[in-house]
Formats: structure tokens, sequence, C-alpha cells
């Protein structure tokens, strides 16, 4: 699993909820330390997927934002491939869907995602983007 990707989707959480993203929010979100979050958050910064950390606000930047987005597409196509075709109950396929959306590659995804007819929600009813944010 990718704990980067983890934060990115997180993030995006954040931002579909409108929701300011501070590092404390991430902590308890994800359920760990703010001494890690820290650490992530340099990391992230660095490759340029968040604006500068050292404000109270992060901010995803159109790098980053593409690849929460991206990350976040995966886990609900995973969800509605498993809500659809496998008939896992809705109670179990979120935390499935975790541990499946950095196994899949972007093939099988793509595969999933024409199976299922281009599915524009995840069973949740949150949107399935289509393309990345041109800012």
């Amino acid at each position: 699993m990718s704990v980067k990707e983890d934060y990115l989707r997180a993030m995006y959480h954040f931002n579909e909820e409108n929701e300011v993203i501070r590092s404390v929010d991430l902590a308890d979100y994800l359920g760990i330390s703010k001494a890690s979050v820290s650490e992530m958050l340099r990391r992230l910064f660095k490759e340029n997927l968040i604006k500068d950390p050292t404000y109270k606000q992060i901010e995803l930047t159109k790098k980053g934002l593409n690849e929460a987005i991206s990350i976040t597409n995966r886990h609900r196509i995973v969800e509605r491939f498993l809500q659809d075709v496998l008939k896992i109950k809705k109670g179990k396929i979120h935390e499935e869907a975790h541990k499946l959306e950095h196994t899949f590659s972007n093939e099988s995804i793509s595969k999933m995602k024409s199976m299922l007819k281009n599915p524009k929600n995840c069973p949740h009813g949150k949107p399935i983007i289509k393309e990345e944010i041109k800012c």
C-alpha cells in the first residue's frame, strides 16, 4: 500500500467536503501521529503535491489535486466493481477497496471501468471524475 496515496485521498476527501485541510485533522482521519503527518507533508511539499505546509491550512497543488483525483477514482471504481460484480455488501466495500486500490494496474482499473460501463458515481454517491483538473 502507498501511504502517500492514502494522504492524497484523505486530502481530496476534505476538499470534497469543503473542509479546510489541517495536519491535526489528517492525523485523526488517518489514525496516525501528528509527527508522522508533519514528516509526510514535508515529503509531499518536496514532490510539489502540496503548497508550503508551514501555514495552518494545507492546499494541494494542481499536480497534487490530479494525483488525489486519480487515486480517489481508482478507489471508487474498485468499490463499484466489488458491489456490482462481486456483490460485496455496502458496509464492507470501502475497507476492501482500500486494500485493493493500490494493487491493481492502471490497465486493470481501465478494464474494470469499461466493464462497469463507465460509472459516474461510487456506491456511496460520490462522483468518479472523468479527467484531470486544468487550473
